[in-house]
């Protein structure tokens, strides 16, 4: 027999080394401090200032040529962000001129600390709406719009709390738990209720349901046909034709992108010139009303720290804050991916927390990356984060002079800007597509959705990460087992289903176990293993071939085991003794080496029969089989294999 090579255990280690080793793997998987090796105190704390503040980076390189680019840019998203920011913070129950504040501190705030060139920084539909729904189950914004005012500042400073706690803990691996089908789900439930909230300002009504889901606004509609306006519903479905045909031209015609882009203010200001020159708003057509003129008034003591709503306000905060980065930094890598340079997610959270802080001191409520923002900011050619300060100057023009010009903007032109804006979140393709590929991504997808449109914002998300988590679990609890089979004329063991083809070993079975063993599995692999013995034995002896006499345990998939693994693998053992066969395992790790050699098993079974790859494994196997056919069994206790 050919000499094989034996699976080294690996040399013990420190405690402190081995935890320090496991710390750095799961929390520093990029080796952020890389840079920091064997470089002076002065250089250490430059190269800590460009960590956080990586302005400090591309500013000393900047050029004109990137000026006009980011100049055009930043105007041509402040025309945008200004009529939706009105138009969220309507959503969210709060005074419309806290759009504008809320697109003026925190750009500033993220041109310095964000790592993002396309990013367009500012309110958003679905945390506004999740503001208004959770808050409104604890405050009226009608009754006691001051309180509600502060919760939602307060709620904000959470919110920063949270999202730069986050990346300063490293911790931005919590946003993989939002898998791509829950999103997909969640946001098309939460643009579907914003539409449908929009019905109020369609139709022109006063009094409307503050439930989100499906059936209570239907019931809100419907309850009051003789209060509708004809006015609002013509007006509304003007301008949502208007923006939607401009959208689609933009679309068709990339290189005529910035019609779209200034389709949401030619709407407003052609609604608001209609509105005044015919005075619609004595014919049902609402209107903003007066907005005062100045920047943001500080409002550091306006947050509620101590007052009895504040766990309902952290809650608010932490959910909103989930679903404000998790949008911004999927937003901002997709950019970075066609621009071809990289965002650190950290870094990206500590920035959203930071700008969501001081935006929470400076009347802002929650903002983060939208992706119309950023698609507008992208095609608009720009180079640097200095977009988002251009854009801050023009909403900051805005605030001193230009907002006594919004007086008479109708509400239902609003509506119709978020109604335009949401439509792009139902994206219906990739719930196709999920249907192809995955029909559990596209159960958890549609699970989100009818949650979401048939309970509330909160259900619809709680649902869908119930059942990612049970999905994940599932992986866990049951991993995937399989018999591999042998390629012709080959040493390649593979698995018997996918390739056909493959031949079975004779008197060999062999399993592959394709996830780490821990006491969650441990258990059920116990038992279809068992049941995979059970089988081949039943088939050989239909068949009339050669009698089982070995199990190969393939573990190169198996990355960990825990003690219940461990006991599980000798209860197979001796499971695999009592029925005269022999237990053979191939490729284990190191760490699954490390802890069966330290749990004595290794000494148990033999050192001689573990090997490095299968393919040694069933080439001992035969070897034995061959060298003894009368009684295999006793031969493999007896005879070395190395």
């Amino acid at each position: 027999m050919e000499c094989t090579h034996r699976v080294a255990i690996p040399p013990p280690q420190p405690f402190v080394k081995s935890l320090k080793c496991s710390l750095k793997e799961t929390f520093f998987p990029d080796d952020p401090l890389r840079q920091f090796k064997n470089q002076p105190p002065s250089r250490k704390l430059v190269l800590g200032l460009h960590y956080f503040f990586p302005i400090l980076q591309w500013a000393p390189r900047y050029t004109f040529e990137f000026l006009k680019s980011d100049l055009v840019s930043g105007i041509t998203v402040a025309s945008l962000a200004i009529p939706q920011g009105i138009s969220y913070a309507k959503l969210a129950n709060l005074p419309p001129i806290l759009g504008l504040y809320s697109s003026f501190v925190p750009p500033l705030a993220y041109a310095m600390m964000g790592s993002s060139r396309d990013l367009a920084v500012g309110t958003v539909a679905v945390p506004s709406l999740l503001l208004a729904s959770m808050l409104g189950n604890e405050v009226n914004a009608n009754e006691n719009p001051k309180l509600y005012l502060h919760l939602a500042f307060t709620a904000t400073f959470f919110a920063g709390v949270f999202q730069a706690s986050l990346g300063l803990l490293r911790l931005g691996f919590i946003v993989d738990f939002l898998s791509h089908a829950t999103i997909v789900g969640f946001m098309a439930g939460a643009a579907t209720v914003v539409c449908l909230q929009q019905l109020k300002e369609i139709l022109g009504l006063d009094q409307f349901t503050h439930a989100t889901d499906l059936v209570s606004v239907l019931r809100s509609v419907f309850s009051q046909t003789h209060e509708w306006r004809w006015e609002s519903g013509v007006l509304g479905c003007c301008s949502l034709f208007f923006l939607i045909s401009t959208r689609y031209f933009s679309k068709r015609k990339p290189n005529f992108f910035w019609i779209s882009a200034i389709a949401p203010l030619t709407s407003v200001v052609l609604g608001s010139l209609l509105v005044y020159l015919i005075h619609a708003e004595k014919h049902g057509v609402q209107v903003v009303g007066e907005l005062k003129k100045g920047l943001n008034p500080v409002s550091l003591g306006d947050l509620e720290f101590f007052s009895p709503y504040l766990k309902a306000t952290i809650k608010t905060g932490i959910i909103t804050g989930v679903i404000g980065f998790a949008e911004g930094i999927a937003v901002g890598r997709s950019f970075a991916m066609f621009k071809n340079y990289h965002i650190d997610g950290n870094k990206e959270m500590i920035a959203f927390g930071m700008m969501n802080i001081a935006g929470s001191c400076t009347s802002c409520y929650l903002t983060t990356g939208p992706f119309s923002r950023a698609a507008v900011n992208y095609s608009a050619g720009c180079k640097t984060a200095l977009s988002n300060i251009v854009m801050a100057i023009a909403v900051m023009f805005t605030l001193l002079f230009l907002t006594p010009l919004f007086h008479y903007t109708p509400l239902v032109v609003l509506a119709a800007i978020i109604i335009s804006a949401m439509l792009c979140l139902i994206d219906y393709e990739a719930a196709i597509h999920l249907w192809q590929v995955d029909k559990f991504d596209f159960v958890v997808c549609i699970s989100a959705y009818i949650g979401v449109v048939f309970g509330s914002v909160e259900i619809g998300l709680v649902i869908a990460m119930a059942i990612s988590l049970l999905r994940v679990l599932l992986f866990i609890a049951r991993p995937r087992t399989m018999v591999l089979g042998n390629l012709p004329n080959s040493t390649i063991f593979r698995n018997a289903e996918q390739y056909p083809n493959a031949s079975n070993v004779p008197g060999v079975l062999i399993l592959q176990i394709d996830a780490p063993i821990y006491f969650v599995n441990a258990s059920y692999l116990r038992e279809r293993i068992a049941r995979w013995i059970d089988e081949e034995e039943d088939r050989i002896k239909s068949s009339g071939e050669t009698c089982l006499q070995y199990v190969i345990m393939v573990m190169s998939a198996v990355g960990n085991i825990d003690t219940s693994g461990i006991s599980m693998l000798e209860e197979i053992k001796k499971a695999i003794d009592r029925r005269g066969l022999k237990l053979v395992l191939a490729n284990p790790g190191g760490e699954v080496m490390k802890k069966l050699h330290k749990s004595k098993f290794v000494e148990n079974m033999g050192q001689e029969c573990i090997y490095l790859t299968v393919g040694e494994a069933v080439a001992g196997c035969k070897y034995m089989l061959q060298t003894c056919k009368s009684n295999p069994v006793i031969v493999a206790e007896t005879r070395n294999l190395t």
